[in-house]
């Protein structure tokens, strides 16, 4: 009875996701100083292979673990993008399935030395490659709308010299799809955190900030089970001390994908309930 009041005060006082995430750190932080300690490994050797594409104003980061169907459909809709002061950094998680892509010298492909099923250090490692002033990112198995980087880049360069109202980091709504084309709904829900401590509607593939070493995500391996999902975990956390915002615009076709490595999602699921 206690026990059951107790856990009741706490998830009204944080909220359920928050409980859930500190459980999982405390849980699984023994396996975040090896992981750490690749990525730092294989930014720094990555770092000599790159080639020098010139300065860019936004970065585009693509994880991708052996899905070549999908990829390169993500990739040209990364190359469609109205902005063109714009590089494309696709990180292989140790695949080693990665298929032609476009001919363009803005597309840049480095592969990990080993798997790591990890899909924040896969991201963390395009952050750590990029010198763009602001990052994006894009799942190997979704697609963006022309407009997407245009939308949120106006909205982040707004106000530039405005410290206190600057944005650090803008998300848009998500178009979700089956794989068989039919759309599901239109996922657009304003950034509350109360809100967000109940539902994990926050998704980088929707989202752009501006490149900082807060900008990072969850280093945890987050298998089959393990809630919440890597994207909310580190984009709530981000929030935290940073301004973000949501601009009500679908600019990105989210693949609801029965077969996805990285997150499990209810085929049958609403709008609201994405984990």
């Amino acid at each position: 009875m206690i026990r059951r009041a107790v856990k009741r005060f706490l998830r009204r006082r944080y909220g359920w996701l928050p409980l859930y995430e500190l459980r999982n750190k405390l849980l699984l932080w023994h396996t975040v100083p090896r992981v750490w300690l690749f990525e730092s490994a294989e930014v720094r050797r990555l770092r000599r292979l790159l080639p020098d594409g010139g300065p860019a104003l936004v970065t585009t980061v693509v994880p991708t673990y052996k899905r070549a169907d999908t990829l390169v459909a993500a990739v040209e809709s990364a190359l469609a993008q109205t902005v063109t002061e714009h590089r494309i950094i696709v990180v292989d998680d140790g695949g080693g399935q990665v298929p032609p892509l476009p001919d363009d010298p803005r597309v840049v492909v480095v592969s990990l030395r080993r798997n790591t099923a990890v899909l924040g250090v896969v991201r963390n490692v395009g952050i750590r490659l990029a010198r763009s002033p602001f990052v994006a990112f894009l799942d190997d198995d979704n697609t963006w709308e022309p407009d997407h980087l245009a939308v949120t880049l106006g909205a982040l360069e707004a106000r530039p010299n405005e410290r206190a109202y600057r944005l650090h980091g803008v998300y848009t709504a998500l178009r979700r799809v089956t794989p068989d084309g039919r759309e599901m709904d239109i996922l657009s829900v304003p950034y509350d955190r109360r809100v967000a401590r109940e539902r994990a509607f926050l998704d980088a593939n929707a989202f752009v900030a501006r490149r900082s070493r807060a900008l990072r995500f969850s280093r945890l391996r987050r298998d089959k089970g393990v809630l919440p999902r890597e994207d909310w975990a580190s984009l709530y956390r981000y929030a935290r001390r940073h301004r973000i915002a949501h601009l009500p615009v679908p600019t990105v076709r989210y693949l609801v994908n029965p077969n996805t490595y990285y997150t499990v999602w209810n085929s049958d699921a609403s709008a609201s309930s994405k984990v």
